[in-house]
Formats: C-alpha cells, structure tokens, sequence
C-alpha cells in the first residue's frame, strides 16, 4: 500500500487513458475490490502511528491538558477533511496517486512539488525512528540531566553500547535485510506486529500511570498553558506543527484507497483510523504526563529509564523495547515509498526499480547511510517535528488538498469546500510562520 506498489508511470501522474484499474504491480491481477475496510483502518492506522506518539506527552506538558486535547481533535478533523478532499479529486480524474492529483491541477511543477515532499518527510521520518531507537539504546543528555539507555543500564557504558555503534548494528543487523524486499507485501506481517506493539505500548504506560495515581505518586496535571518567563504565548504555536506531523498520512492513501471497488469504504476506513489513532493520542498524551508531569521530555521513552523495584524497571525495560522494535518494523514500510518517489524524480526513464539490482541496492545504502549520520547529528525529535510539521508535512496534509479545491481544474469544488479549503490554508500557514518564527528567535536568543 505505498507508492513502490506502482508502476513509474504512476508517481509521476498517469495518462488519461491508464483509468483506476490498472494493476499495481506489472504482471498483476487489478487491485480495486480487493481491500476490506478492517484491513484499510489497519494499514491507515499503521501509516499515522509512527514516532508521532512519542511527543505527544510533551505537547501536554507545554499546553495543558484541555488545549492539548482540542488541538489534536482539530487537526484530526482537518486530516479526515483534507483526504476527502484528495480522494473527491482523484476519483473525478484520470489519476491514482496524490503526485498526479497535483499534475492535474497545476502541472508538472504540482507534481514534483508533491513528491518533494514526500521524499522530505519520509526522509525525515525514517531520521527520527533512528533517533528514537537511539535514544532508548544509548540513552540521551538533556542539559544537566542524563538518560541512560538500556544497553547502558543493563551492560554499563562501554564503547560498543554508544549511540553510533548502536545505531550502526541495528541499522545493519535489522533495517538493512528489511529494506532489501522488492514488494511490500513481504512486510505485511511485520507491519502487523509493529501496530500491535505499539498498542501494546500505550497500555503498558497507561497502566503504570494508573496505579501511581491510585497511589498518590502522579504530578497534578496543568489543565491550561501556564505562561511565565520560560514560556511565552507564541512558543505554545510550536506544538502544532508536532500534531500536524503525527496525522501526516495522505502520501499513502492513494494506494489503500485503490484497493477498494467502492470510494466511500476509503472515507469509512479513514474516518474509523482517524478516530483509533486520536484516541490513541489522548492516552498516550494524558497517561505520559500524568506520569512525568513537567519533567517529560520530547521523546517520553527517554522518562522510562529507571525506577526504584525490579517490578518497574521491568515494565520500563519493556515499554522502551517494545516501542523501539515497533520504529524498526514500520522504518522499511516507510523506506518504500520514499525510495521509489526518489527514484522517480531523478530517474523517471529508467526501468522499474525493483527490476534493476545495481540501481536498488545502490539508493538503498544510499538512503541507510544518509539517514544514519542525519539522526547521529541530530540530538532531539522535538525540533525535527516542528521542521516537518512546519514545511513538507504541513503542505501534504493541508496546504496541498485546500489549493487542490480552490484551483478547481475539474470544476467539482462547492462554495462550502473552497471556504473550507481557504479556512484550512489560512490556519495552517499562520501556525506554521508563528512556529518557525518563534523558533528562529528562540534559537538565536539563546546563542546570544
């Protein structure tokens, strides 16, 4: 269900005469009617679960917990109306893919704006699940405060447990065979695991949470933002951009969305994904900062690394385990569609990619290689997710659905959807230059 599923032609947008039922891989039999609305919420759900969930607590503890909760309730709705958006267009056109969409409306330029961004954000997406697992390998310095990883706790620190040479084994030992598989259908089945142990996550730290509330040990949670002189009004802007990357989906609605006969069981599979996923977040966020109240830091695993029984530790050990097994099992799912989208912007008359060894192998190591020393460099996901959300996120998730509608080349847009479409543009861009502007100024008061 990701854009290595489809032939070149596609990425780029598709002829007129190519129609919907042209099979997503050579050779195959055509896919529409082959999708079940179960299976959509799963593959739905799996794309928007990603390293999203781990700052959500963080978002709590910079917002509070009534406008932390509005916030993600107000993007997801804007995610469910953006992809209605996306399909409505792309089931009155000659297209199956979110870059042929853009085509139709704006041209070649729409196209590779498009697929720009998705190489960004998968990029930056496969950045932070490595910073992730380092994090929990290798353990993170915030400040005076040092978290240790779980190599560390359980060998103590040596050269071999550092952040690189972690990274570099895990990278080697578990995503390299991974992203080698030339269909995604091979990664099904990890793909299923990765879902269950992200759930298995959320309950995890949701029952810890519990039981320190019955017995007296949680933070009471500030119910709204709180500003003094560390945080300012316009720094409480920089958590949207966060939100907006944890409900970035669209670059693969396209090829779930094909695989039913019906248009309507992809708005039903998305809706009910959507919902999962938000109320996944509520959890996460509400339980994460009812455990570490103001201490969370931006990646909440970073809290899970020491506790004063054996019994904690151990749900703690299992919590960083199971979170990061999840990240290495959606990395290659990821690494799909970024590889072929990278692959179609730089070589759009070549062979398809999964026929050409040399070619495969190469951009392949290429991207491992790239994504490794990006993720050593980069020290904390919070300001990656606020780069993400700010830009290339932020532009496929609403700033291209609202001027997909307000362009109208199919003349399908009501008054209703070019308000809404405008609405949704507005918010995002002002949110967005708040974000970056706030942060531009914050990290250039602090050099001062």
């Amino acid at each position: 269900f990701h854009f290595s599923t489809l032939p070149n032609n596609f990425i780029a947008g598709m002829t007129p005469s190519a129609g919907v039922h042209v099979p997503l891989l050579t050779g195959s039999t055509p896919a529409a009617g082959r999708g079940s609305i179960p299976g959509a919420v799963f593959n739905v759900a799996t794309s928007i679960i990603g390293a999203g969930i781990m700052s959500i607590p963080a978002i709590l503890k910079v917002l509070g917990v009534f406008p932390s909760f509005a916030l993600i309730a107000i993007v997801a709705g804007l995610a469910e109306v953006s992809v209605d958006f996306l399909m409505r267009f792309t089931h009155a056109g000659d297209t199956t893919t979110y870059s042929g969409v853009m085509k139709e409306a704006f041209g070649s330029a729409g196209a590779l704006a498009a697929q720009v961004c998705v190489i960004v954000t998968n990029f930056g997406g496969l950045i932070l699940f490595l910073i992730i697992i380092g994090d929990v390998l290798s353990g993170k310095r915030s400040g005076d405060e040092v978290h240790l990883g779980i190599l560390q706790q359980w060998f103590g620190i040596h050269w071999w447990n550092s952040r690189e040479v972690a990274l570099l084994v895990t990278l080697v030992l578990v995503m390299l065979p991974l992203v080698l598989y030339r269909n995604v259908e091979s990664l099904k089945y990890s793909s299923a695991v990765s879902t269950l142990l992200a759930v298995s996550f959320v309950a995890i730290c949701s029952g810890l949470a519990i039981v320190a509330l019955v017995q007296g040990k949680t933070q009471t949670p500030k119910l709204v933002p709180r500003i003094d002189y560390q945080t300012s009004f316009f720094d409480l802007f920089t958590t949207v951009p966060v939100v907006v990357t944890a409900f970035t989906f669209h670059f693969n609605v396209h090829p779930i969305g094909f695989e039913f006969a019906k248009p309507s069981d992809m708005k039903t599979a998305v809706r009910l994904a959507i919902m999962f996923c938000a109320v996944i977040y509520f959890t996460i966020g509400l339980f994460g900062y009812l455990l570490f109240g103001d201490s969370t830091q931006s990646d909440i695993l970073v809290n899970f690394d020491q506790s004063a029984d054996s019994v904690g530790s151990l749900f703690n050990s299992l919590i960083r385990v199971s979170y990061a097994l999840h990240v290495m099992l959606v990395f290659p799912i990821v690494n799909f569609s970024l590889r072929a989208n990278i692959d179609e912007v730089f070589f759009p008359k070549k062979a398809v990619l999964a026929t050409d060894n040399k070619r495969f192998v190469i951009l392949t190591l290429v991207l491992l290689v790239f994504s490794y020393l990006a993720a050593i460099a980069i020290p904390d996901i919070w300001y990656f997710f606020q780069f993400l959300g700010s830009t290339t996120a932020l532009c496929l998730a609403f700033i291209f659905p609202g001027i997909i509608v307000l362009r109208d080349a199919l003349g399908i847009s009501t008054r209703k959807d070019k308000i809404i479409a405008l609405v949704m543009i507005i918010l995002a861009v002002v949110a967005s230059a708040i974000a970056i502007s706030t942060n531009i100024y914050n990290a250039l008061s602090s050099k001062s």
